[in-house]
């Protein structure tokens, strides 16, 4: 019997342990943010990969996702005569969920796995013993600024897939399902409500820093070797997809259930 309540429990401790050690580690880093020195060149470089170079990946996403699902919303809604509610119905899904969530996973697979192998690859090199030698805070000048940025940078990603996704729907909605361009548009304008597209901007925030922070914890604890360094990156991603889903469905109960 012990055996076998040790063999349930240990999964359990060994998974709050976990959640122990990346909540120590957010609170670091968010205690490091407002002391100086500051980074801003590390900032800025991080804001221009997490940023900017996402921008392809999410706006194709994006406006794949709003045509599939002004499609998907056609397909349903006439079966019961509803096919006027494709605009809104587009508007509200990518502006609450589906630009976030979607924004949000794209950027952990290309951002989670990329700082957790070039951290990962520094812990290996040494690199990172290097700069506690120099007397630089690794965590401030490796994790600071990317966590920074990419809390920063997620929420215009977000904007950005949202009108996108949105246009993908209007160019289906007027090509494909034989809608009128200025009737389909000013569906969307009067049933798009400020805080659809606020709460997606606060998701946004919310998923870029959990991207960032899952991609600089791996990194800095990843085991030496080049298995160590390929593992760091594979539970970067799964992590930070696996808490994006959750996060989403806790703001989504927040923001949405009275």
């Amino acid at each position: 019997m012990t055996a076998a309540l040790g063999a349930l429990g240990r999964p359990v401790l060994e998974a709050l342990a976990a959640i122990g050690r990346v909540a120590l580690f957010a609170g670091a880093i968010l205690g490091h943010t407002l002391r100086p020195p500051f980074y801003f060149r590390e900032l800025g470089a991080s804001l221009l990969q997490i940023g900017w170079f996402s921008l392809p990946v999410v706006g194709l996403t994006a406006i794949f996702t709003g045509g599939a699902l002004a499609l998907q919303i056609y397909a349903g809604g006439s079966r019961f005569n509803a096919e006027a509610v494709v605009p809104s119905i587009v508007a509200i899904g990518m502006a609450r969920e589906l630009g976030p969530v979607l924004g949000g996973l794209m950027v952990a697979a290309r951002v989670a796995s990329s700082i957790a192998a070039e951290i990962g690859t520094m812990k290996v090199t040494e690199q990172i013993d290097a700069l506690v030698t120099l007397s630089t805070n690794p965590l401030k000048y490796l994790a600071v600024p990317r966590v920074l940025a990419a809390t920063l940078a997620m929420p215009v990603l977000v904007a950005v897939g949202d009108a996108i996704g949105i246009m993908g729907g209007w160019l289906v909605g007027i090509t494909r399902l034989d809608f009128n361009s200025a009737a389909y548009l000013k569906n969307t304008v009067d049933f798009l409500e400020p805080w659809d597209v606020g709460s997606g901007l606060v998701k946004g925030a919310v998923f870029g820093f959990i991207v960032a922070l899952m991609g600089c914890y791996h990194g800095m604890n990843s085991a030496r070797g080049a298995q160590g360094v390929g593992r760091a990156t594979k539970s970067a991603v799964v992590s930070a997809s696996v808490l994006i889903l959750a996060a989403n469905y806790v703001l989504t109960e927040l923001f949405f259930t009275s």
